[in-house]
Formats: C-alpha cells, sequence, structure tokens
C-alpha cells in the first residue's frame, strides 16, 4: 500500500529550528562544525549548506513534519543510494551510525554530500541527448521492483483531491468559484481521456520531480537531486518536464532525449498521450500545495502573488489552455 501525503501539523513544523539547533543535530553524528551555516532553496523541507571543520561541507535536509512517514523516507533513501550503486550520477544521504534518516528534538533529517553544478543548458542537443541516457539508466534500476511505500502518480491524489481541498477550504474567491469549478470538471475529464488512450502502461519507481532545478551539470555531466517525489509511475514524467515552448520546439528536444533514453530503455510512445495530461495534473497540485503551506510563514514571504484576484483569474485560464492543448494530438518523434 502506498503512503498518503498529509498535511503538515502544526502551520510552522519549523519554528524551532534555530541554527544552533541545526548545529547540534549535525554534531550528534560525530561531525565537527565549524560554525558556517548557509540556507539553501527550499520550502517543503528546510535544507542547508553546513561548514564542516577539516572538511567538506555537508547538507542538512530537515523534513517537513507529518508529510511522509519514516517508511516512506527511508525507501527514498534506498533507492537513492541504489543508483548510486549503479554508479548512476545521484546525490545520496549519508550513512552515520548505520542509518540515513536521525531525529534531534522534533525533528527528523538526513545529511547528503555537496555538489556543485549549474542548470543543464538544454538549448544544446547533447545536453538533452545526455540527460536522455541518464534518466533510462534510472528506469533501468526503477523497473527491478515497485515502491513499497512511495506513492503512485494518479489522477485521484494529484488532481482531483487537491481541486476539491481548494474549493473545500475557500481559496477560490467567490466570484470566480463558478468558473473553476467548470474548469476542473473539463481539465479531469479530459485528463482521464488522456490516461485512457496511453493505456496500460509500465509502471516503474521514479524521481517524480525531474525538472532542470533538481539537475546540477559539471564537466562529468548531469548529476540529480532531490528524491523527495520519488513515486511509482510511467516513464513519461520524468521525461516531459525537460521540454518547453511551442510544439515543433517540445517534439525537437524530445526526440534528442529520447535518443538518448533509447540507449539504454525502451521508449513506449502511448506515454505520450500523458505530456498534456501530466502538465494540467502538475498545475492543480501545485495550486493546492501552495494553499496548503499558506500558513508557513515562509511561503507569504517566497510567493507574494499567490492567492490574489489575479492569480486565479490566472490559474484559471491556464486551465483552460490545457484543455485546448489535451484536444491536441500527441508530441511526435521518429519510431
Amino acid at each position: 500500500m502506498t503512503a498518503p501525503e498529509h498535511d503538515a501539523p502544526p502551520a510552522t513544523p519549523f519554528a524551532g529550528l534555530t541554527p544552533d539547533v541545526i548545529l547540534d543535530a549535525v554534531e550528534g553524528l560525530d561531525y565537527r562544525c565549524d560554525g558556517r551555516l548557509l540556507a539553501l532553496n527550499s520550502y517543503e523541507n528546510r535544507v542547508y549548506q553546513v561548514g564542516i571543520e577539516d572538511g567538506p561541507p555537508v547538507i542538512a535536509k530537515f523534513y517537513r513534519a507529518g508529510r511522509w512517514p519514516a517508511a516512506a523516507i527511508l525507501e527514498e533513501h534506498a533507492f537513492a543510494r541504489e543508483l548510486a550503486e549503479f554508479e548512476i550520477p545521484v546525490v545520496a544521504p549519508l550513512a552515520a551510525n548505520g542509518a540515513t534518516l536521525h531525529e534531534y528534538l522534533d525533528f527528523r533529517f538526513a545529511l547528503y554530500p555537496r555538489r556543485p553544478g549549474r542548470a543543464p543548458e538544454i538549448d544544446r542537443p547533447e545536453t538533452l541527448n545526455w540527460l536522455g541516457r541518464f534518466i533510462a539508466r534510472i528506469h533501468a534500476v526503477g523497473e527491478i521492483r515497485p515502491f513499497e511505500h512511495r506513492p503512485a502518480l494518479g489522477i485521484e491524489r494529484l488532481g482531483v483531491e487537491p481541486s476539491r481541498w481548494l474549493l473545500a477550504h475557500d481559496f477560490i474567491p467567490p466570484d470566480l468559484r463558478a468558473a473553476y469549478e467548470s474548469v476542473i470538471d473539463d481539465a479531469l475529464a479530459r485528463v482521464r481521456d488522456g490516461f485512457g488512450r496511453a493505456g496500460d502502461l509500465a509502471q516503474l519507481r521514479l524521481h517524480g520531480d525531474c525538472h532542470l532545478g533538481n539537475i546540477l551539470w559539471s564537466e562529468a555531466g548531469p548529476c540529480f537531486v532531490d528524491l523527495d517525489d520519488c513515486m511509482n509511475g510511467p516513464a513519461i514524467q520524468d521525461l516531459w518536464l525537460l521540454l518547453s515552448g511551442g510544439r515543433a520546439e517540445m517534439e525537437g528536444q524530445l526526440a534528442e532525449v529520447v535518443d538518448g533514453y533509447r540507449d539504454f530503455m525502451e521508449f513506449d510512445p502511448a506515454g505520450l498521450h500523458l505530456v498534456e495530461a501530466l502538465r494540467t495534473l502538475r498545475i492543480i497540485h501545485y495550486a493546492a500545495w501552495l494553499a496548503r503551506r499558506w500558513d508557513d510563514p515562509a511561503f507569504p514571504l517566497a510567493f507574494p502573488w499567490f492567492n490574489t484576484q489575479r492569480y486565479w483569474q490566472d490559474h484559471i485560464l491556464a486551465l483552460r489552455e490545457q484543455l485546448a492543448a489535451m484536444d491536441e494530438p500527441p508530441l511526435a518523434i521518429a519510431p
């Protein structure tokens, strides 16, 4: 059975995560901190670079309380370490005292090595080809067995439940509620149609959130980070987020990605029926994610444009645009 995704009680789960607490947690694992602490860009969890005496810094990731049960986090860690054992470039958690998941006071956390890098240059065909090869290698390991405690990609979890939550908690402005309900009903109907056309796709362990912000690039090539959203699902979920621009641009990008992907895995073109359906689910889920976390003080500071009249107008417009996109034929590539 997959683990549910929970709201975080309390609304400010990181209120007690002071610099002293962070350093004490790391030093409790037999590291000697030098006092340097740098907050990194993360909102769902809290992530810090911690300076270490006589050694490279480590990355400390403190998990949001109530989101994942320990078994789901440990399964994420095990997957990352399994990929690393196959010499796939992922940032896997460090083991300390024989464990990768640790507790200090009310916080669960993990340590990672620091990996420098920059964003991939996806306007270079060789970069896309390279990414396709390494994602295929992730999937080759991912198909060995399914996750037992991680969630599965699905319309209910990513579309139906989030949209119902937004309506139940009165985030949609009253004058836009009817328009939102109408477009959500139409959007989810088309999403279901897309899944129906795709058919029974193979399910495997995925990175789950393989956007460019989770890929570090260096002279050695890509390094994949942040498997916090790893899940069971179809392969296309780890590929479509690499695509951007108009239809012709996306088809060109996809051709390069799939060309590299086929070096290690077969590519099922039936998954292309899901590209716009998955984009629609991501739009719905993202709005609900922001709303669920709105009581966390970090969110209004980081996303001041959220939950305004203009935001919800634009959100409804984006969903209407997705209705048209889902009516288009799927992206095409050479067989």
